[in-house]
């Protein structure tokens, strides 16, 4: 079927609060182009709901993230948010360790998703940021951005020109992106120091 012409781009978001949207929305262009080369503003988009404001942390050491992220989660917790209702998130099964120690650390149950895999009653779930689009969970935490993380440096050192270094920097500002807007309502993001650059757009106003 050809809608070349024909498509309309929805602007309400039903499924992220406004301030979750409004701050990962700094990570990407306000323009994206389609298949067909058309480009199209991304501003205009509203939440049908609004929420607390997400949290950025930065840690000196992995352990200090480790502690920080166990806390935020059990207020989370205590506040009635379901294990289930929990995802989070690392740029590669590399980091997968670290949201690990941080849920275990909380007494909380985790499940590592993948294709086989699905969310679990009873667990966190626990995913590298590639396995994130689809998935929605009422709190999420998006672990481990630090420096050559996200982005990540094997990718930049792989690349042999501008073009393919500036497509590197688009899809892994998009993966973040991703990462970041599965949350419905609660929304932490830690690195430890130095952290990625992305986490300087996110935190601009």
């Amino acid at each position: 079927m050809d809608i070349r012409g024909r498509s309309h781009t929805l602007r309400i978001n039903y499924r992220t609060s406004h301030q979750i949207r409004a701050q990962a929305d700094r990570l990407l262009p306000a323009e994206v182009s389609d298949v067909d080369g058309n480009t199209e503003s991304r501003t205009g988009t509203v939440s049908a709901f609004s929420g607390p404001e997400p949290v950025i942390h930065i840690f000196p050491t992995a352990e200090d993230e480790t502690r920080g992220i166990a806390a935020w989660l059990t207020d989370r917790t205590k506040a009635g948010i379901k294990a289930e209702e929990i995802g989070a998130f690392v740029r590669s099964d590399a980091q997968l360790p670290r949201a690990l120690a941080a849920i275990s650390a909380a007494d909380l149950s985790a499940v590592t998703l993948d294709a086989s895999t699905d969310v679990s009653a009873g667990s966190v779930s626990v995913c590298p940021m590639h396995f994130a689009k689809g998935l929605e969970f009422r709190v999420v935490v998006v672990a481990a951005c630090d420096d050559e993380i996200v982005p990540l440096q094997a990718r930049i050192e792989s690349v042999t020109d501008d073009a393919d270094l500036e497509e590197v920097y688009n899809t892994e500002r998009h993966l973040l992106y991703v990462a970041c807007t599965r949350a419905r309502d609660n929304l932490l993001i830690t690195g430890v120091e130095p952290v990625s650059e992305f986490l300087d757009d996110l935190r601009q106003h």
